[in-house]
């Protein structure tokens, strides 16, 4: 197999686990930390564990109902090439990714620059829908160094055949989702409902925490001198790292992660 004909299978390899039926449902592991986590922000009346069970009930303040609605929202709304703000979403991710760089189109074999599948994007937005391109556009603007680092692999010996940058971004969004229990009314293990504080506090909690994940499962693929064979293996390996930095006792919002010092501006 030539290198064009390995990173082909790559890109397909990897955009197999944005199928929700598919892959990522086989990692949603829970990681149980201290009950007392529940008191941080939450208004807990009870944590109730049955045998083998990580799921907890709890009560939610107005707040965090209001903030997780509005995320609910989010992740709800498919991409759609049809509505003129998902397009200039799209463009503007362009803008970010390339500066100076005119894109020729919409569908453009140009998108393969950036790590998508084929020359039309919203192909392969299935498994994040608009959430994961806002959360692209967010990890471009707020930490655009980090950003390029990762879209142009600049930092540490990298393998021959490489995550493709796009499609692993898009990736991070649904094992996020998974992660936090966010397609549940409300989250049933102890990550997401301590995330849930985050986001009371930070309504761009999520898209920060994306960028997180995201500069965590490139350092995650430079330790383990990783190829694109491995990436559900480093994907897995990021998630356990963020439960177990969310647990932390001395973490208060998602800027005390230990990875939040990975990023740069």
């Amino acid at each position: 197999m030539d290198e064009r004909g390995g990173s082909f299978v790559a890109v397909r390899r990897i955009s197999q686990g944005l199928d929700r039926s598919n892959t990522f449902h086989s990692t949603s592991e829970v990681v149980a930390g201290s009950a007392a986590w529940l008191g941080r922000g939450l208004s807990c009346v009870c944590a109730q564990r049955r045998v083998g069970d990580a799921r907890l009930i709890f009560d939610l303040t107005p707040t965090q109902k209001e903030c997780l609605q509005r995320l609910h929202n989010r992740i709800d709304i498919a991409y759609d090439s049809s509505i003129h703000e998902h397009q200039e979403a799209l463009m503007d991710l362009w803008n970010a990714a390339f500066p100076g760089e005119e894109l020729c189109g919409l569908i453009s074999e140009q998108w393969k620059e950036m790590g998508w599948q084929g020359k039309d994007p919203s192909t392969d937005f299935r498994g994040g829908g608009l959430l994961s391109l806002e959360n692209l556009l967010y990890f471009a603007r707020i930490f655009p160094k980090s950003f390029q680092d990762l879209l142009h692999k600049l930092e540490g010996n990298r393998s021959i055949w490489e995550y493709p940058f796009a499609v692993a971004g898009v990736n991070i969004t649904f094992m996020l989702i998974q992660m936090l229990d966010l397609e549940a009314i409300k989250p049933r293990n102890l990550v997401g409902a301590t995330f849930l504080k985050f986001l009371a506090e930070n309504e761009s909690a999520f898209d920060l925490l994306y960028c997180i994940a995201f500069k965590l499962m490139d350092q995650q693929w430079l330790a383990m001198g990783a190829s694109y064979m491995d990436f559900n293996t480093v994907m897995k390996a990021t998630r356990r790292q963020l439960e177990r930095e969310i647990l932390l006792e001395d973490v208060s919002r998602l800027e005390d992660l230990p990875s939040y010092n990975l990023l740069s501006r």
